[in-house]
């Protein structure tokens, strides 16, 4: 058994020495964190303001953009000065808190998939019966379970996984994440496993089960129905469906990244993936939702040519 001693610091060894591209490279994930901050502030505002937009539809979206903006600041400052750095080791609290803010970001971007998808399968499916199931207690209710169940469920999580006594500190990741720590233990890690995997099977599967249950009934409802209401399924649905995908492809592979020994693929190609994963997702969705939807499209229009 290897020695257990105290870490103080991790060494993030995803990083490579590019000599002067670093510059290059910083430059072009700042241009995408200011484009991500600014389109996803500019859609929260707009949602906010406009009484016409605050539909249970519009308040998911809100919540979803306020996440985006919370997960790139979360992560996207750090990368960015390590990008420049020669010393690429974080701090032990500050790694822990990384841990938390990539977690609850992923955990509130799935829970925030889900319940779109489930509005968007009341509207089309029992539109009758919509506006009396999704009353504003219920929206503020569901929207309060987004956010709170994820942050307890984390905070427990980093608990557990900061009690362990770790036996090395090198971490061949561009930031922190749980998995890559709790494989550095020296102690028993029966807790931390199976506190992941009732989780992931409890809540992540069934909120997985209630998406694919959600577009199958959607889809029943586009093959069965008028022209007219296939149209508004594929308006309103598209961008939901082309952003659950990429927030799967990026979960993915960086679990199979975590999990697994890439030792055959490229270390650029790794690290293109990681930046990809904290990037596409906060900076797609705002271009999906608000090139997409009409209402969002026409107020965002009508509040720029008013400016000008």
């Amino acid at each position: 058994m290897r020695n257990s001693t105290q870490v103080s610091f991790f060494v993030l060894e995803a990083f490579l020495d590019v000599g002067l591209l670093k510059y290059l490279l910083f430059a072009v994930i700042m241009c995408f964190y200011v484009l991500t901050l600014c389109c996803n502030v500019l859609l929260i505002l707009v949602i906010c303001v406009n009484r016409t937009l605050h539909e249970p539809m519009y308040l998911f979206l809100c919540s979803l953009f306020v996440n985006e903006l919370y997960g790139s600041s979360g992560l996207f400052p750090l990368i960015l000065v390590h990008i420049l750095s020669d010393s690429h080791t974080v701090s032990a609290p500050l790694c822990f808190l990384q841990i938390f803010c990539l977690y609850m970001y992923v955990n509130v971007e799935f829970y925030s998939l889900a319940l779109m998808s489930y509005d968007r399968y009341l509207a089309i499916c029992r539109p009758l019966q919509y506006r009396s199931l999704m009353r504003s207690s219920r929206v503020a209710l569901l929207l309060a379970v987004s956010w709170l169940v994820p942050v307890v469920v984390i905070v427990v999580m980093v608990s557990l996984t900061m009690s362990l006594q770790l036996c090395e500190n090198v971490i061949d990741t561009l930031y922190c994440n749980n998995y890559s720590v709790v494989n550095l233990a020296c102690s028993d890690t029966t807790v931390n496993n199976v506190y992941g995997l009732v989780y992931t099977y409890l809540v992540l599967v069934s909120l997985a089960l209630l998406i694919i249950f959600s577009y199958l009934k959607i889809l029943r409802v586009c093959f069965s129905g008028s022209q007219q209401t296939r149209q508004k399924a594929v308006s309103t649905c598209g961008p939901h469906l082309a952003s659950l995908l990429n927030f799967s492809f990026g979960c993915f592979f960086e679990i199979a990244q975590s999990r697994v020994k890439m030792s055959g693929m490229p270390a650029v190609v790794r690290i293109i993936m990681s930046i990809y994963f904290v990037t596409c997702q906060p900076l797609l969705n705002p271009v999906l939702y608000g090139l997409n939807l009409a209402k969002i499209r026409v107020i965002c229009r009508n509040l720029l040519l008013h400016r000008l």
